[in-house]
């Protein structure tokens, strides 16, 4: 397993919009189990593979807590809709926007159809973190970051932020 580079905004390929994988192989096995080695470095809760700058649409999230033991989902093709007229509000990051947290609203449950680390058909029902995080990672495939629900302000901050972290790592 190899640790990939996370890219970061303004990084275009971010905004591309992720592709369907047309077979669970031993290459995408091999994606995802860097990228999942990549998400527990960085540390993270969830990674999308446009991140680690492959435009397919496969997700990696573990929600396991430190000290726990990794759960790591592997979602290949998913696809999501939202089970509840609830929203909730939850404080996001992006390993793509470093040092950013801001609130953003979301449906409070949904529900994500996908193929797993073998291919097979699965489904799974969210609630809470697991419902925000799976919303993030989604948007991710569809070239959406999670500054794109803020307000334009903010979204302006979040950018100058990490410009100027970026500066202060390059004189570093």
């Amino acid at each position: 397993m190899t640790i990939r580079e996370i890219i970061t905004i303004p990084d275009p390929r971010l905004k591309q919009v992720s592709t369907p994988v047309e077979t669970v192989d031993d290459d995408l096995r091999a994606l995802m189990d860097d990228m999942v080695e990549t998400m527990y470095a960085a540390p993270g809760i969830g990674l999308a593979a446009i991140q680690v700058g492959v435009a397919k649409r496969v997700i990696v999230m573990d929600l396991a807590l430190e000290g726990d033991t990794p759960e790591p989902l592997y979602l290949v093709n998913p696809v999501i809709v939202p089970t509840s007229e609830e929203h909730a509000f939850y404080q996001e990051g992006c390993l793509s926007i470093p040092e950013v947290y801001e609130e953003v609203e979301r449906s409070a449950e949904c529900r994500i159809s996908y193929l797993d680390y073998n291919g097979d058909e699965q489904v799974l029902d969210c609630t809470g973190l697991l419902a925000t995080c799976a919303q993030h990672e989604m948007d991710h495939l569809e070239g959406i970051l999670f500054i794109d629900h803020l307000s334009r302000l903010k979204r302006s901050m979040a950018i100058k932020k990490v410009a100027k972290l970026k500066r202060a790592a390059e004189n570093a």
